[in-house]
């Protein structure tokens, strides 16, 4: 697993690493049942204290991407597919709501963009 963070994000560290663990279990790279690692081998590998780590993952744990049992450590949650999708449609509003107000910057009508989109999934 590829977590990187970077001090120059204005983002704080453990956000950026709930994120793309949350990212990871979304795109199925971190599998359902799987098994984390812990947060003291994390914050090892990132060079980072153990308390943002566990800020992360009880992030995780509270928006139900991830489960922790108290002696075996902490696994991507299992039967989280409605949880998945809300996320990810979420995800494509945040981006589409950004598209909009680009559009209408560029004077673009609704049409426009409804165009634009049916030949964006077309090419697809």
């Amino acid at each position: 697993m590829d977590i990187i963070v970077s001090n120059a994000s204005d983002k704080p560290i453990y956000e950026q690493i709930a994120s793309q663990m949350k990212s990871l279990i979304m795109t199925g790279e971190l599998a359902e049942g799987q098994q984390l690692p812990s947060i003291r081998a994390l914050a090892n590998d990132l060079r980072i204290s153990v308390i943002t780590t566990k800020r992360a993952y009880a992030d995780l744990e509270a928006q139900g991407f991830i489960e922790t049992v108290q002696g075996k450590g902490s696994f991507v949650a299992g039967g989280n597919a409605e949880l998945l999708r809300e996320e990810h449609l979420r995800s494509v509003e945040e981006l589409l709501s950004k598209a909009v107000d680009q559009a209408r910057e560029a004077g673009l009508t609704a049409q426009d963009l409804h165009a634009m989109i049916d030949l964006l999934t077309e090419e697809q």
